[in-house]
């Protein structure tokens, strides 16, 4: 497995809601907007599965596969050529703030790595600039 894991970032928000917001992908549904779209596209959201468009890969889906309350949500693909899971680790930093770190974790030949490595550090970066920026307060 190919892992990659993006730069730590601090949500100014609260565990708690941070959690309940991202482990509901109907609530992301209202700020997809915000997400870029340079790298990410296409965008839709259920209760439990989030679809995409990346390039090089095309669309991509996930299944959320565990919810661990204020912690950790995961994801798993679903109809990819190989697996890959997303995972948010959220910690608190104080009362008020949350640490976010997103981990992807790909199985990849080295054909297809070569390809999409530099896309999905990337994307995962964006990702997690993105999720930084949303009202948690509100959604």
């Amino acid at each position: 497995m190919t892992e990659f894991v993006s730069q730590e970032k601090i949500i100014p928000h609260r565990d708690v809601e941070v959690f309940r917001v991202l482990s509901d992908l109907n609530k992301l549904e209202s700020v997809k907007h915000l997400i870029p779209e340079d790298k990410i596209s296409d965008f839709s959201f259920n209760a439990d599965m989030l679809t995409f468009r990346i390039d090089p890969l095309g669309k991509v889906a996930f299944l959320v596969e565990e919810r661990e309350p204020n912690k950790l949500i995961k994801f798993k693909s679903d109809k990819m050529g190989f697996d890959l899971f997303v995972a948010i680790h959220l910690e608190p930093e104080s009362e008020e703030q949350t640490r976010l770190r997103l981990q992807l974790c790909a199985d990849l030949n080295p054909f297809i790595k070569g390809m999409v490595e530099k896309p999905l550090a990337e994307a995962l970066n964006k990702l997690s600039d993105a999720l930084v920026q949303l009202p948690y307060d509100r959604l």
